[in-house]
């Protein structure tokens, strides 16, 4: 058996600098996080070992005074105004590139406030509540094309992505919400702004490669995890032999030899994960395997 980690999975660049700074104000004292810092269980309940506190909205309304860090995902203007009012001082570890979105959709917001901003995300994601938030909540998210039928053409549209959506999903919802804007025949402008994050988009392409050389895959990912969950479809489709774990825990002999009917010790193995899957992890993974093939 040949198990390899492909190189280009594990933590995105905004969850890695947010997972560096929580280690960092940790060291200064305590610090809770609002909602977990990244959708990986394994990796939120190492960080709470070291004394990260996860907490709630309900719990983060009812604080006064102590320090909050807010995750890579962002959030809306409305929860810096909570830590003001009661005190709270924020650790900011918004990735970068939602930082930017956040401002693009809320200088559109305020230049051209007869217009309608549409964002393409997922409805109640951590990140998409953020940007909706920069528009005081008038903004409509679009999860499907059928979604568009929903839209009023009677004005600008502005539209956005969510930073980790697909960009052929994206291109497909632009074609066909051009169509509509061009078959209604009113005089209404479509601004189309791509704000999908390449690091992370391009990592579908490497992705299903990697995938392509192995005779097993398994991909390494967190349960609530939007992303893992569409960076395995996507690995999926590249090698059907592709099995979708959360921890070394969930591996056995037997369990592959049925679902798969493959002998793990002349196999060429995979491993890979989502932008929120930590290497340690699926180098434990790595090592699991490791330990079946000597049983």
């Amino acid at each position: 058996m040949i198990v390899s980690i492909d190189t280009g999975s594990g933590f995105c660049f905004g969850v890695t600098s947010a997972i560096k700074k929580a280690e960092e104000e940790l060291q200064k004292g305590s610090l809770s996080c609002l909602g977990d810092i990244v959708h990986n269980g394994q990796e939120v309940e190492r960080l709470e070992h070291a004394g990260l506190r996860t907490i709630d909205y309900n719990d983060f309304q009812q604080m006064r005074g102590g320090r909050v860090l807010l995750r890579a995902h962002g959030e809306p203007p409305s929860t810096y105004a909570t830590a003001r009012a009661n005190g709270i001082e924020v650790i900011d570890a918004t990735c970068p590139v939602v930082k930017k979105l956040q401002e693009r959709i809320r200088t559109t917001y305020i230049q051209h406030p007869q217009a309608q901003i549409v964002i393409f995300g997922k409805v109640g994601h951590a990140e998409v509540i953020g940007l909706q938030g920069q528009t005081d909540n008038t903004a409509i998210v679009i999860e499907k094309p059928q979604d568009l039928d929903e839209m009023d053409l009677t004005r600008d549209i502005y539209l956005f992505s969510q930073t980790t959506k697909s960009v052929d999903e994206f291109r497909e919802i632009v074609n066909r919400l051009k169509l509509k804007v061009e078959s209604s025949h009113l005089d209404i402008k479509l601004n189309v702004e791509d704000t999908i994050c390449r690091n992370v988009a391009n990592r579908v392409t490497q992705l299903q490669a990697f995938a392509k050389q192995q005779d097993l895959v398994i991909f390494v990912g967190g349960q609530k995890s939007s992303n893992a969950k569409v960076l395995f479809e996507h690995c999926k489709q590249a090698n059907p032999s592709t099995i979708f774990v959360s921890s070394p825990a969930e591996l056995s002999s037997t369990e592959l030899l049925s679902t798969l009917n493959i002998k793990l010790s002349t196999q060429k193995i995979g491993i890979c994960g989502a932008t929120s899957t930590p290497l340690w992890l699926m180098e434990q993974v790595r090592d699991q395997l490791n330990k079946l093939t000597i049983q």
